[in-house]
């Protein structure tokens, strides 16, 4: 693993047990009785949070950033393309939540990890003190996603359902550097916050053999099971969680007008902030924020 992900020797790397035999790495600081559970996005693993956790030092949070099967350091295991789909990210993560014996946590999730936090909740919500949301995917974006003005940002998710994607992305490492590197510009809103050495942190993990193709299953699984509809019932899909909402206006993917339902689905719907000159990328562009979001539940 490159050494930059290890720049703080307290960071301690954990394995696991996730379901079905699973092992999970994961990343936890403790340094007090306040657990905060940290969900990470796609192209990412635990390391989305880095910014968050140093400005979170010498709290009183025990903090906990694990990977996703088929992730950063987690077992990628030769399974179908369903055993990575977000119904089996939420039972790992009921998994780890029982092997920590957390109680009163409080959920950190952006884009893939905000899809399936709404399942972890959904299914425990007594677990949880609060949910913090960066750009969430919900039921209410509802067929918006498949707009002709949107489907052009979308083309991604198409192409990683087709096996040349793995052919032409996972070449190389300079090929992975390419795709990310265009990911990163034409999601993020400020340029300035992806420092290259993270950068190529976050490169050299996705250039290792087999870990671009292992992430994407995450789309494939749900490309075969879920269909977006625009009358979904807000009542088969409600978050009762206490939920602060963080979305970046610049971001091109999860649009910042769709947060327009979000009353529908959270019934316990704190604060909605929206993010100027921020896109995709909320954990790594405005720490800040998040950090202030997290301190909301102190």
């Amino acid at each position: 693993m490159t050494a930059v992900l290890h720049s703080d020797p307290r960071w301690n790397f954990l394995r696991v047990p996730g379901t079905h035999d699973l092992q999970l790495n994961c990343m936890r600081l403790t340094q007090g009785s306040s657990p905060v559970l940290f969900l990470h996005g796609w192209p990412g693993f635990w390391y989305d949070w880095r910014q968050v956790i140093h400005r979170l030092d010498g709290g009183n949070y025990d903090l906990i950033a694990p990977d996703f099967r088929g992730f950063g350091e987690s077992d990628a295991p030769d399974l179908p393309a369903v055993e990575f789909g977000p119904d089996r990210h939420a039972a790992d993560m009921l998994a780890l939540i029982d092997h920590f014996e957390l109680s009163n946590i409080l959920l950190v999730a952006h884009d893939i990890g905000s899809s399936i936090a709404q399942l972890v909740v959904r299914e425990r919500p007594d677990a949880f003190r609060g949910l913090v949301l960066c750009n969430p995917a919900y039921p209410g974006i509802g067929t918006r996603r498949f707009d002709p003005n949107i489907i052009p940002h979308f083309w991604y998710q198409g192409f990683h359902n087709l096996d040349l994607s793995t052919q032409l992305v996972a070449y190389n490492r300079d090929t992975v550097a390419i795709y990310l590197k265009f990911l990163h510009q034409h999601w993020g809103g400020d340029a300035d916050a992806f420092i290259p050495e993270e950068l190529d942190a976050v490169i050299d993990t996705y250039a290792r053999p087999g870990a671009f193709e292992k992430s994407i299953q995450y789309y494939r699984a749900r490309a075969g099971t879920r269909v977006a509809q625009s009358n979904l019932d807000p009542a088969e899909y409600q978050v009762r969680v206490p939920t602060v909402v963080r979305w970046g206006d610049l971001d091109p993917v999860m649009r910042v007008e769709w947060a327009d339902r979000l009353p529908d689905f959270f019934s316990n719907l704190l604060d909605v902030k929206v993010l100027p000159e921020v896109g995709h990328f909320v954990p790594v562009e405005a720490p800040d924020e998040i950090v202030s979001a997290i301190k909301m539940f102190d």
